[in-house]
């Protein structure tokens, strides 16, 4: 599809950071530096993050702060595994219940439910898996 099409559109977009080094690589090194260009190509309505992908979003990683900031002027959710992220330090209690420890502003904890309900206001048209 050609790339005009797309931003006249405005096709959105979801990812799940589910693969090894996704945070730190494909959004950190790749997306990310789009987002801040403005040059995407789509709008990304939402990140969310398994295993390690969580630890780009501790307070004080440069990737993760850059990443905060775009999210809050583009209105992304930026969304951890409830357990994924209790298991890495960066939320406190238990599966269900969970409240972030130790990230940037505006992240999100919680499962797959906690997801949907974040983003039905804002309902991607592709979820992209990375």
């Amino acid at each position: 599809m050609n790339p005009e099409k797309l931003r006249e559109k405005e096709m959105k977009v979801a990812y799940v950071l589910n693969m090894p080094n996704a945070a730190n690589y494909k959004v950190g090194e790749m997306i990310l530096p789009q987002l801040e260009e403005d040059r995407h190509g789509v709008e990304v309505v939402g990140i969310f993050f398994f295993d390690d992908n969580c630890l780009m979003l501790q307070k004080g990683n440069p990737k993760g702060e850059r990443l905060a900031k775009i999210a809050a002027e583009k209105n992304i959710l930026l969304m951890m595994c409830d357990q994924c992220a209790i298991q890495r330090g960066v939320a406190t209690g238990e599966a269900g219940n969970a409240k972030v420890a130790g990230v940037v502003d505006n992240v999100h904890v919680g499962c797959f439910p906690d997801l949907y309900t974040a983003l039905s206001g804002n309902m991607p048209d592709q979820v992209i898996s990375l």
